[in-house]
């Protein structure tokens, strides 16, 4: 069975998440006796690709073009799934991260494919390809198979553990005949903080809602996260309020996030939010609010008010690591 995984990478540096796809498939390819191909599409990335084998795979293919240097959701469509026609591809991996929530419904469209979507899990029984992922808003998980033959699963962030040191492999540099029809539709610019950690992949979040009051006290996220050396995200609530960007909204309308610690600060924990945090592996939540459904599935809860806890939690943080 051909299992093709692709490592979403940005100006040419790899995301965490491809290192956990190619893992997730070398794992899989185990179990079904399989061989692993991983893909990887942009500008100057022939170079970065031969690292991949150190993680899994056992061939990498480069999609190497200067009008790939930006993402482009039919380009980037049309070369993946030209790619796994011509390898008799069975199975597809890609990340539950943005890129990929948008490229793998096209990906799967193209090759006829059943697709599940944000998986946790992934295992075998009787020669079938058991997926699990969150269902109800992340209340309840299902085990779910895809009939079709060529199957697609996209893997939730931060789940499935990257695990490097092999060798690396051949890159096989390969070209696919793109038109201006392949960029209808392509980013043109892109804007980013420098030195900020992205909420996706970050393994430690400090989460504030409304509960702040302001987009003033969100000083007290940061210099919680700043000393964790984590990452700050947001509740749809605060970033409808023009407090936070978008790109640290945590939820089921944002990111869907899966970091080792989550502390969601004045949150009370919408269901629409939870959906997005909930398979973090420990979750902490301070609320004044007793009551506030963020308890129900936090492991640690601190009733209380933020102003008084999260400056004390900062301060025993920093003492701790001596900064």
């Amino acid at each position: 069975m051909n299992i093709f995984a692709f490592a979403e990478q940005r100006n040419g540096q790899f995301k965490k998440t491809a290192f956990e796809v190619v893992t997730a498939a070398k794992k899989l390819s185990g179990q079904v006796n399989g061989t692993v191909t991983a893909v990887v599409v942009g500008h100057n990335v022939a170079g970065i690709a031969g690292q991949l084998g150190g993680y899994g795979a056992d061939k990498v293919i480069a999609v190497d073009d200067p009008r790939l240097a930006l993402y482009s959701t039919t380009a980037y469509a049309k070369i993946i799934a030209e790619i796994v026609t011509s390898g008799s591809g069975a199975v597809v991996l890609l990340p539950a991260s943005e890129m990929g929530k948008d490229v793998a419904p096209r990906i799967a469209v193209k090759l006829d494919a059943g697709l599940a979507a944000g998986c946790t899990a992934l295992k075998t029984e009787n020669g079938a390809i058991i997926a699990t992922r969150p269902v109800f808003a992340g209340k309840g998980l299902i085990d779910v198979s895809v009939a079709s033959p060529v199957k697609v699963f996209t893997l939730r962030p931060n789940v499935f553990t990257a695990v490097g040191g092999g060798q690396d492999a051949a890159v096989e540099v390969r070209s696919v005949e793109l038109t201006d029809a392949d960029f209808v539709c392509a980013v043109k610019e892109v804007r980013t903080s420098s030195g900020k950690k992205d909420v996706a992949e970050a393994d430690v979040i400090v989460s504030g809602g409304r509960g702040l009051k302001s987009a003033e006290h969100f000083s007290l996220i940061e210099d919680l996260a700043g000393a964790l050396g984590g990452a700050v995200g947001a509740s749809r609530a605060v970033v409808d309020a023009g407090w936070r960007p978008h790109d640290e909204q945590v939820g089921q309308t944002g990111k869907t996030v899966s970091p080792s610690l989550y502390i969601a600060v004045g949150i009370s924990g919408a269901v629409q939010h939870l959906a997005g945090m909930s398979s973090s592996k420990y979750i902490v939540a301070v609320n004044k609010d007793k009551d506030a459904p963020i308890f129900s599935i936090a492991d640690y809860g601190i009733v209380g008010d933020a102003f008084e806890v999260v400056p004390a939690i900062t301060a025993e943080v920093k003492k701790l690591l001596g900064k």
